[in-house]
């Protein structure tokens, strides 16, 4: 150990080192034999900063290991994104240094049971701080939240039902926080394996107590998906090919037909040839078809993407325009001082224009679908507030077709997992060029993933589920609750420093006096 610290006295290397730990949690996402991986894999980042050897060094480590997080979950942008993913990447990651801090203050030298106990609270309510603000969508969204690494873990989507993707983020970091103060600090052992109980109690009771949805009925629900489709600009062949694999649905009983995001490249109102075509495919398959329009409004200036209804007679005139756009893929903040940057990667050209609210469409046969459109479903607050109108089915349309040959596709399709889990609403994830996926009211996937490039039209037996989950009724409550925790610490933070000021001892100089001179008299 004495030679593992010597080795860290430079700089460069413990900067290294801590970039490093950063990437390391990012393991347990793609392998879904490595969720339990999460558990553990924020200890080394937290050993680090808690062996800094000041406050600021401290800092400096929670900086880099977020600036290596944020890479290693953003990796597959960097062909789109080239050099300006490590800056955002380096000014995103100082918002774990507070953290960084955080590690040293509460477990740093020989902490008291005491600082043990409460680094247990206090260091995953200040993580929840950090997702909280990088999921503002300007800021790039909640791509990546610690807690979706359990996406596939059964008792972990029973919990989100009750607390969201916020809870499971806060209980992850809590175990590893014990973990690292089982290893490192003796003093508060005790209180570590005290706390873990107690979590594995909560979380144990929260499991049992937690409703589960009940099943009330059934729909087939069918999902197209072209794959890719080469040399084709206008969108014209991928329509042609939409169109064949839809077709084969006639006579499967079918509620409902699915295509993926920018399944149609051309406004319905500027091209009816395409619209009657829909709407006959509508009439073959006895099913509404939601179709995602990626092209300019004819109605209003300006490019949308855009869910639409089209039933037997054409569209239905229920339509969705996408909310929460990308950054740098689908306008460009502040254009006017960084609009060069479509010069040196593949951002946007032009700006699409954003929807105002959500919508809930009505379906035949009196289904009611709540449509999100691609980074969309990374928010849980969307697919709550979809619950909450009325959705028996969330929708998500997406298509990750430049992000083949990376992970993003399986980690975008997870997300739908916990976005069921959540609501207690099953979900349909249904893309351009894969992976597509369906997951019911428990958030367990049902059937298989259609898999990246593959071209299919596959139809699913959803179950439909009522009932309100604790997530959808309470809201965002876990990031309530860590927001108090730290109010709550700079409050206590504050009366300390101020205990400390005025109870400082007498300076040892003594106090400076003036000496006032009798004026000289004249003719002295």
């Amino acid at each position: 150990m004495r030679t593992i610290n010597h080795w860290l006295t430079s700089p460069w290397r413990r900067s290294a080192v801590a970039v490093l730990a950063g990437a390391l949690p990012v393991l347990a996402f793609p392998a879904p034999a490595l969720w339990w991986f999460a558990y553990v894999a924020l200890v080394p980042w937290i050993l680090l900063a808690r062996a800094a050897p000041t406050g600021r060094r401290a800092a400096y480590d929670g900086w880099c290991g977020g600036f290596g997080y944020l890479i290693a979950v953003h990796h597959w942008l960097l062909p789109s994104l080239h050099v300006f993913i490590f800056l955002i990447a380096a000014l995103m990651g100082a918002l774990w240094a507070p953290w960084g801090w955080l590690v040293r203050r509460f477990l740093g030298e020989t902490p008291t049971p005491g600082r043990g106990a409460a680094a247990l609270l206090v260091l995953p309510s200040a993580w929840l701080a950090v997702e909280l603000v990088r999921s503002w969508q300007g800021l790039g969204g909640p791509w990546g939240m610690l807690g979706s690494s359990q996406w596939q873990v059964t008792p972990a989507l029973r919990l989100a039902s009750v607390g969201g993707v916020w809870l499971l983020s806060f209980l992850v970091v809590a175990v590893n926080v014990a973990a690292a103060v089982l290893v490192a600090v003796r003093e508060a052992r005790i209180p570590a394996v005290a706390s873990l109980v107690a979590t594995a109690a909560a979380t144990s009771a929260a499991w049992a107590w937690a409703p589960r949805p009940d099943v009330d009925g059934r729909v087939r629900i069918a999902v197209v998906q072209p794959g890719i489709v080469a040399g084709d600009d206008s969108g014209d062949r991928r329509f042609d090919r939409e169109e064949r694999l839809t077709r084969r649905l006639a006579g499967q009983g079918v509620g409902l037909v699915v295509w993926g995001e920018s399944s149609v490249g051309f406004d319905l109102d500027d091209r009816p040839d395409l619209a009657r075509r829909l709407a006959a495919l509508s009439r073959e398959t006895g099913a509404d078809v939601l179709v995602n329009v990626d092209a300019r409004r004819s109605d209003r200036p300006g490019i949308y993407k855009s869910s639409v209804l089209v039933g037997p007679s054409g569209p239905t005139g229920d339509r969705y325009d996408k909310m929460r756009l990308v950054p740098f893929g689908e306008y460009i903040p502040a254009r006017s001082l960084l609009g060069w940057v479509t010069s040196v990667g593949k951002a946007a050209g032009e700006d699409r224009r954003r929807g105002s609210e959500q919508v809930v469409m009505n379906v035949g046969h009196g289904l009611r679908i709540g449509p999100l459109v691609c980074f969309e479903t990374a928010f849980p607050d969307m697919s709550r507030h979809l619950a909450e109108d009325g959705a028996d089915v969330l929708l998500g349309q997406s298509s990750t077709s430049s992000f083949q040959h990376s992970w993003a596709p399986e980690q975008h399709a997870s997300l739908a997992a916990l976005r069921a889990a959540e609501t207690g609403r099953p979900m349909v994830h249904a893309t351009l060029t894969g992976v597509s996926a369906v997951y019911g009211p428990d958030g367990r996937r049902l059937g298989p993933w259609l898999g990246t490039g593959s071209s299919s039209a596959h139809v699913y037996d959803v179950p439909l589920a009522h009932g309100v989950t604790p997530y959808v009724r309470y809201g965002d409550w876990p990031v309530h609750g860590a927001l108090l925790v730290l109010a709550l610490l700079c409050a206590s933070e504050g009366a300390r420093a101020l205990r400390l000021r005025r109870t400082a001892p007498a300076p040892l100089v003594p106090r400076a006096r003036t000496v006032r001179e009798s004026p000289v008299r004249p003719g002295r």
